[in-house]
């Protein structure tokens, strides 16, 4: 149990770099701060899966907060050549770093605080 503290650090700094390459990349484009503020908590709307109950939540949350639908659609924007597409997907991956920067991580379906991380 001893080695979890620096696999949350190594996890988090992970955050950092996913959270600060993705902003760095959307402000090199030149793209507009006010749809990035706009945008940024929006990948946090996927937990309403919880209504429906933890199991569906959980899954719900995590297709939300992981890379593969940003990744996506970064391949998408440019097959078709869609700076708001690409804009969009920088946006849910700086917002996916800074929840592993700040510790939140993909949610097990024993509940919302059960974590990758850690309970919260």
């Amino acid at each position: 149990m001893n080695n979890l503290v620096p696999l949350r650090l190594y996890l988090q700094l992970e955050g950092l770099a996913a959270f600060s390459m993705a902003t760095v990349f959307y402000a090199g484009q030149h793209f507009s701060w006010w749809l990035y503020g706009s945008l940024f908590f929006v990948p946090d709307l996927f937990m309403l899966g919880y209504l429906v109950n933890l199991r569906f939540g959980a899954l719900i949350y995590n297709i939300g907060h992981t890379y593969i639908v940003p990744a996506l659609l970064i391949g998408a924007s440019g097959v078709l050549h869609s700076s708001l597409v690409f804009a969009v997907a920088l946006i849910w991956c700086a917002h996916i770093g800074f929840d592993r920067m700040i510790g939140y991580g993909l949610k097990c379906d024993s509940g919302f605080k059960d974590t990758h991380f850690q309970k919260l």
